[in-house]
């Protein structure tokens, strides 16, 4: 792995990806670094606070890892479309006596003080999705020792990136479970093969980059190393794992045989963003507006309620293609079995 990596002394081109939410914990970077990858804090929708401390358990293990971060991108949403939608999901959440946000809440995670944070505080490596951070962001970062690595979808997102100076990409394909990292929510890019779109992305930038989206086998890892990617990074295939932090009901939909399909939807935060289809998504797809981060903020309590209380209809219930390849098992034998092939 030649690459801006090469320095933390990687053994295996297998990394854990982020996964915001409560599925990636330091337990999982740790055992990530164990197998001899690197995995990657995610930093989205906690506080500073809950990041630095998070970032001090990683330190206390000697380990190498990274942090994920959103980078502002909102998706503006009009009053009205709120309050149309927001009045339809509160007939769920009354379910649960709970009372959904009456208008709509918008923030930008926390984002400077989250950079603040790793420019006093550095880590090895900084990535982001959504978004595309400023230049001055970025140079920052890369003053403090930072490698730094941006998420992209498309190669012309590709040559954005790297017109602004980011070390690395990570290349994500449509097949990946949770958000997609679009620049662009509202149309979101051209379907293409993982393997291919490593190829496009090479074509037109000379940046290293790391393959994401639906690898969940060796072979699928062998096949975008062959493409150019330096390694992939896998989120999906670590749901089940014993360092995994998905609630019991995220784990439990995720082997139900009655469970066939991922769909990419928008009606839980109203941004894209791929899980295994459930009856809110059948209910409230042709409905359910854009609007970021408002829409996440409107079904929050609703999803963790439901979470709580094992109903799996109503939670989103993220997962890539390659859902079905999640075992029971620790991370480190994950990762190592993936890259069996590499």
């Amino acid at each position: 792995m030649t690459s801006p990596l090469t320095s933390l002394g990687l053994r295996i081109p297998v990394l854990a990806a982020p996964m915001a939410g409560g599925p990636t914990t330091p337990a999982t970077v740790i055992a990530a670094s164990h197998a001899g990858s690197l995995g990657f804090l995610a930093a989205g929708y906690k506080s500073p606070a809950i990041v630095q401390a998070e970032i001090a358990a990683a330190r206390d293990a000697s380990v190498p890892f990274g942090v994920n971060l959103f980078a502002p991108n909102p998706v503006p949403i009009d009053v009205e479309s709120y309050h149309r939608y927001a009045a339809q999901v509160q007939g769920e959440a009354d379910r649960f006596g709970i009372t959904l946000p009456g208008d709509p809440i918008d923030d930008d995670d926390a984002f400077d003080a989250k950079i603040d944070l790793l420019i006093s505080e550095p880590v090895p490596v900084v990535s982001f999705t959504f978004g595309l951070p400023t230049d001055s962001v970025i140079r920052a970062l890369q003053r403090a020792g930072t490698t730094v690595v941006q998420t992209v979808t498309s190669p012309g997102e590709a040559q954005l990136a790297a017109s602004a100076g980011v070390d690395m990409l990570v290349v994500q394909a449509g097949d990946a479970g949770g958000h997609s990292g679009t620049f662009t929510p509202d149309r979101l890019p051209e379907p293409v093969p993982i393997a291919d779109l490593i190829r496009q992305v090479r074509a037109a930038v000379s940046v290293p980059v790391i393959a994401a989206g639906g690898l969940a086998t060796p072979q699928g890892v062998a096949d975008v190393l062959r493409a150019g990617a330096v390694a992939a990074a896998v989120g999906t295939v670590l749901l089940l794992t014993d360092e995994s932090g998905a609630s019991a009901t995220h784990r439990a939909a995720l082997t139900d045989p009655a469970r066939t399909q991922t769909v990419v939807t928008r009606v839980f935060t109203g941004r894209p963003a791929r899980g295994l289809r459930n009856a809110f998504i059948e209910k409230y797809e042709a409905t359910a507006p854009l609007g970021y981060p408002a829409i996440h903020y409107l079904t929050s309590p609703l999803r963790k309620a439901a979470a709580a209380a094992g109903e799996a209809d109503l939670v989103h219930l993220w997962a890539g293609t390659g859902y079905r390849h999640a075992r029971q098992e620790a991370t480190t034998a994950v990762l190592t079995r993936l890259a069996d092939s590499a």
